[in-house]
């Protein structure tokens, strides 16, 4: 199994369908747009849902081909301030999102989600807020999509340092006997994964879906 070839080509890939996702939010012309349409919010987490996937699943494949320095575990001084935080590259989360197994009990609510119509309405606090919050253009935010675009990209350029993040997180985790799931990878199917494929990401996230599941160690629990 040509490992370093198949993450090559990924790689390549991945690059290629994140870029098409930044000329989609509008920076093909060299500045991002600060609010776009609902339907092109909709076309973008689309793609880069399981494109997220797709480059956990790389990283954790590189991680295996190298070693990590030991971390040392001390606690910040008082009174240090990080600056620069919002101009900081946003950092890619390495582990997925793990699945809710157990459906939360419906609670009583402290107002009924009841409308009544005519000149004189009278709505709940949900529908009060959700009808101030709705965007009136038709258009939404795009700043938290542009950071998570930020970040699938800078990890997609340096995918060796993110498998090092990824080493030190799982050392650490290691030492935390309460977490059951202590792996960047959940089981069963990965996040964002389609049964019927419809785009170029859904083969991509099945080849790397395919290699990591088979390098993972055997569950011995």
């Amino acid at each position: 199994m040509d490992l370093s070839g198949m993450i090559d080509d990924d790689r390549k890939a991945l690059a290629r369908i994140v870029a098409g996702l930044f000329a989609l939010i509008g920076l093909g012309n060299g500045h991002a747009s600060q609010r776009i349409a609902r339907a092109v919010h909709s076309a973008i987490v689309t793609v880069l849902r399981p494109a997220e996937s797709a480059v956990r699943r790389l990283i954790y494949l590189v991680s295996l081909t190298i070693r990590a320095k030991p971390t040392l575990t001390r606690p910040m001084p008082s009174g240090i301030i990080r600056t620069g935080a919002a101009n900081a590259r946003p950092a890619f989360r390495l582990f997925d999102p793990r699945l809710r197994l157990v459906r939360r009990a419906k609670t009583a609510r402290a107002t009924p989600r009841i409308s009544f119509f005519g000149a004189d309405a009278v709505r709940s606090n949900d529908l009060i807020r959700a009808n101030k919050d709705a965007p009136k253009d038709g258009e939404i935010e795009a700043a938290n999509l542009l950071r998570r675009l930020e970040a699938i990209k800078y990890a997609l350029d340096d995918l060796p340092r993110q498998a090092r993040r990824l080493r030190r997180a799982l050392q650490r985790r290691s030492k935390i006997p309460r977490l059951k799931l202590q792996g960047a990878l959940r089981p069963g199917y990965p996040p964002g994964h389609r049964i019927r494929r419809r785009h170029e990401i859904d083969d991509v996230l099945q080849r790397c879906h395919s290699f990591a599941r088979e390098a993972l160690p055997p569950d011995t629990s």
